[in-house]
């Protein structure tokens, strides 16, 4: 089974390429930026943006959506992340959290499938929690302030996409196309 990934990330498409070979699934990427409606539900924005491509694209493809929610900020920067990350980044989060205790957060990842049909959406979380500082030199976005099991994904490297939340939904996506066939 063939399946297009429409992103202009190659990290995340080359991500999703290596697991879907495990499901025997092809990957191909369709290097492409789309419209990202704002909103307030990560899955919403997703399915949304699905459904705005599914209008010019009518074969079988998957986009993926990520925020970092923190639980002290109420869930901030939530859907929001990418644009969080380009106006205050690792440095803001660190400050808004100054002298907060409870540094719980998570990350969530939104797969939206567009069968030629209907919108589909599998998620996958990754709970953590927000470092004192920013470690390691590897790594995308919050990575260096995220922690997990007492390692930023920035230090993990590699690691990372063994646990990450976007792997955890791709299995997910990946799992209900292998059941199809």
């Amino acid at each position: 089974m063939r399946v297009l990934f429409v992103t202009s990330n190659e990290g995340k498409f080359k991500e999703a390429k290596s697991i879907g070979e495990k499901y025997g699934i092809e990957v191909e990427w369709l290097k492409e930026e789309y419209l990202e409606p704002q909103g307030n539900d990560l899955e919403e924005i997703a399915k949304k943006s699905a459904e705005l491509l599914a209008e010019k694209i009518r074969e079988p493809f998957f986009i993926e959506d990520s925020g970092l929610f923190i639980e002290a900020l109420n869930g901030f920067p939530g859907p929001y992340s990418s644009f969080v990350f380009k106006t205050i980044g690792n440095e803001g989060i660190l400050k808004l959290m100054e002298g907060v205790e409870n540094r719980k957060a998570y990350f969530l990842a939104v797969i939206a499938f567009f069968d030629g049909k209907k919108v589909l959406t599998f998620k996958g979380k990754v709970e953590g929690r927000i470092a004192e500082e920013m470690r390691g030199d590897k790594g995308f976005g919050f990575d260096p302030i995220f922690e997990y099991s007492g390692r930023t994904f920035a230090e993990m490297g590699e690691e990372k996409n063994e646990v990450s939340h976007r792997r955890r939904a791709l299995e997910e996506f990946f799992g209900y196309l292998k059941a199809l066939r």
